[in-house]
Order: structure tokens, then C-alpha cells, then sequence
């Protein structure tokens, strides 16, 4: 039986409810760009699983990675009836995040991969394969247990197009033109490795101007530090910023430490699910602790959260809330969520318990439910590793689909809102 709330929970809930009532506060997120140690990793072990389950979609993955100067390691639990070459994969990801010279400190061509990969534990996969509400049954299609257990939180808020918090949009906004900018060959002395941070003064909840951005771009040796500042000042933090967010001029620190010339593998080890406020809300909503890259949609690590902000983003676009959360809660071996619990922080239209029932209406969130309404067999993965998991306009990702809340709406008799305008 779910254990379903909408109880008022001090804490946390009453630190975001009190900070979005006052009249000024700051909040900052950050970003990193492919070339980050921590995202290679995170790319690479969704990489192979993009591999993996485009020939054998039921496949257990469960694929770290680790990275330092001139070595990938791969390692974890997979169960496949097919075969991939691991090494290809590591290269031609390493490759396309752009380590292809030698002298950025890490190469595709010469460095060193080692693999150490086993099957996935058969007392998880039985689990899995049959939850405990069936087990010894034939089972169906939303009785496959939770492949772990954990809690995983959904969020979205009206204050971008995307239904995220400003901080964290604007954040990879610029980790994705620092990246565009490399790329292109607009500014060809930068390279792979960057980090973006955004600070936005609030009032009453609402953003009112960018204070602070921090820009940090991996570069050439023989670049001086007054060309890099101007440049990605113009190229990539300004054009970022919506013109009104920075009517008041915005402090600007552009490579702080002055030379950013090591970086990548070489100037700091990497892993597998080290960024994950980054990957999530940037710090405005919970995180679970779990990570999302290398696990197969059985993970619930995985699943759950992208069906938590499935969740949270029909409601936020049906405008029962202008701000919500949603946490659900999960056992290993078990199909249905042990609870689900929601916060509106103030801004529901309507009640919290009627936000709560009309949930449980219209979506189902057991593992392999998750599974078929957001088709997530397939290899949509690699895409994700990168520049968040969630708001991604640039990519058609099912769990950023609001197909729901126009049935939300109705049914809680009230009209939705205008969607929020691009700045």
C-alpha cells in the first residue's frame, strides 16, 4: 500500500516557503562543461549503456567510470545478451568531447583503458526480474520490483520556459556557449575542461537581477588573460544573460586563478555521478544522492527521478502550483512506491491533498509503468550527461513532456496558465 501525504514537513519545506516570502535573498548554481573530468565520466558510462541497450533494450547496467591522467577505468555489473567493445566506446566518447591532441593533457588515441566489468548480482535480479507483490506469479508489466532502494525528488517552478530555477538555467546556458564557442572555432584557443556559476538576487520569490557569474575556461598556454576576459564576456556571459536580469551590471570573474591551462583528467581525477546537483535543480530542490548516469531505467536512481519531474513539471504547467516538489520513495524487490509526498510551498491553486489525489489519478509510479510511459528502453542516454538531465529544450526528452496537464487542469476546474515567455 503507497503511504501518500501532503502533510506540512518543517525543514526544508519551510526554508525554501520562508526564503521565497522575503523581500531579497541570493541563490547560486554551477555548471561544467563535457570536458570536466566528473562529466567525461558521467558521458562515457552513458555511453555504454546507449550502446548496450540499442541491441539488447532489457539489459542490467550498472556502468562507473573513473578517469585520471592518461587512464579511463570502466567498471560495474552488467548482464547483456550482447557484446560491445568497451574501448571503442571509451575512445570515440573521449574523442567527441574533443581530448584529441596530446598536448590538452589527454588524447582519445593514446590513453590508457581498463575494463573490469561482471554480471549484476542474482540476488538483486530476482528482485527486479518479479517484485515481492508478485512473486511466484506470472508477472506483468508493472510488477517488476524497484532495482533499489532510495528516495528521488521532482521539481519544477515557474520562473523559465523550461520550468526550472533560473540559477541553474542560466548556469548551463553558459557552460553550453562556453562549450558552442570551442566547438565552432569562434574562440579556437579554448579547451575541453570549464565550469559556469550564476548568483541571482531574488525578491519575493521572484529573480530579479544576476549578481555574480563565475566563468572558468580550460585554454591555449599563449592566450593572455585580458584577451580570455573580454572575449568570453562577449561571446559567451552576456549573451547568456536575459537583458533584463543584468540592467544592473552583473560582478564578472572570468578565470579567477588567472591560468587554466591543466585541466581535464590531467588536472583533476574523475567519477561517475559527482556532479549531480548539477545534473538535477542546482541546489534549489532536494537530490536523492543518487546518481543517474550508467544505470539501466530499472534503477530507480534513474527512473524515479525522471518520473518525479515528469510529475512535477505537468503540475507546474497545468498551474496547480507555481513551485513544487514531489519526493517518492522506494524498496529493492518492491513495485509500488513505499510513499509519496508533495510540497506546493504556498503556491497552490489548490489544496495540497487534491494536488496529491490527481496524482496518484494519472500517473503510475511503479518501475516498469515508468518504463513504458516514458519509453525508456532505448538509447536516449549519452545525450543526457551533460548540461542537466531536466529543462533540456534542446532535446525531446519524455519526461520534460507536459501531456498530462491539460487533463490536470480540467479536472481541478481551473485554467492553465500562459506558458512562461523565453527571455
Amino acid at each position: 500500500m503507497v503511504e501518500s501525504r501532503a502533510t506540512h514537513r518543517p525543514s526544508f519545506e519551510d526554508f525554501l516557503t520562508s526564503i521565497v516570502d522575503a523581500p531579497e535573498y541570493l541563490f547560486t548554481s554551477e555548471s561544467v562543461t563535457e570536458g570536466h573530468p566528473d562529466k567525461l565520466c558521467d558521458q562515457v558510462s552513458d555511453a555504454i549503456l546507449d550502446a548496450i541497450i540499442r541491441e539488447d533494450p532489457g539489459a542490467r547496467v550498472a556502468c562507473e567510470t573513473a578517469t585520471t591522467t592518461g587512464l579511463v577505468i570502466v567498471l560495474g555489473e552488467i548482464s547483456t545478451s550482447t557484446y560491445i567493445d568497451f574501448q571503442q566506446v571509451v575512445r570515440e566518447t573521449v574523442r567527441e568531447i574533443g581530448y584529441t591532441r596530446s598536448d590538452y593533457g589527454f588524447d582519445y588515441e593514446t590513453c590508457g583503458t581498463l575494463i573490469s566489468v561482471k554480471e549484476q548480482s542474482p540476488d538483486i535480479a530476482q528482485g527486479v526480474d518479479a517484485a515481492l507483490e508478485t512473486r511466484g506469479e506470472k508477472v506483468d508489466l508493472g510488477e517488476l520490483g524497484a532495482g533499489d532502494q532510495g528516495m528521488m525528488f521532482g521539481f519544477a517552478c515557474r520562473e523559465t520556459p523550461e520550468l526550472m530555477p533560473m540559477p541553474i538555467a542560466l548556469a548551463h546556458r553558459m557552460a553550453r556557449r562556453l562549450a558552442e564557442a570551442r566547438k565552432s572555432g569562434q574562440l579556437p584557443y579554448l579547451r575541453p575542461d570549464g565550469k559556469t556559476q550564476v548568483t541571482v538576487e531574488y525578491a519575493n520569490g521572484v529573480p530579479k537581477h544576476v549578481r555574480t557569474v563565475v566563468v572558468s575556461a580550460q585554454h591555449d598556454p599563449d592566450v593572455r588573460i585580458d584577451r580570455l576576459q573580454d572575449d568570453l564576456t562577449e561571446a559567451v556571459i552576456l549573451p547568456s544573460i536575459p537583458r533584463e536580469l543584468r540592467d544592473e551590471d552583473p560582478v564578472m570573474h572570468v578565470n579567477p586563478t588567472g591560468r587554466f591551462v591543466v585541466g581535464g583528467p590531467m588536472g583533476d581525477a574523475g567519477l561517475t555521478g559527482r556532479k549531480i546537483i548539477v545534473d538535477s535543480y542546482g541546489g534549489m530542490a532536494r537530490h536523492g544522492g543518487g546518481c543517474f548516469s550508467g544505470k539501466d531505467p530499472t534503477k530507480v536512481d534513474r527512473s524515479g527521478a525522471y518520473a518525479a519531474r515528469w510529475v512535477a513539471k505537468n503540475v507546474v504547467a497545468a498551474g496547480l502550483a507555481d513551485r513544487f516538489e514531489i519526493e517518492v520513495a522506494y524498496a529493492i524487490g518492491i513495485a509500488r512506491p513505499l510513499s509519496v509526498s508533495i510540497e506546493s510551498f504556498g503556491t497552490g491553486r489548490i489544496p495540497d491533498e487534491d494536488i496529491l489525489k490527481l496524482i496518484n489519478a494519472h500517473f503510475d509510479l511503479r518501475p516498469a509503468s515508468i518504463i513504458a510511459a516514458l519509453d525508456l528502453r532505448r538509447p536516449i542516454y549519452r545525450q543526457t550527461a551533460a548540461y542537466g538531465h531536466f529543462g533540456r529544450l534542446d532535446l525531446d526528452l519524455p519526461w520534460e513532456r507536459t501531456e498530462k496537464a491539460e487533463a490536470l487542469a480540467s479536472e481541478a476546474g481551473i485554467r492553465m496558465p500562459e506558458a512562461v515567455p523565453a527571455a
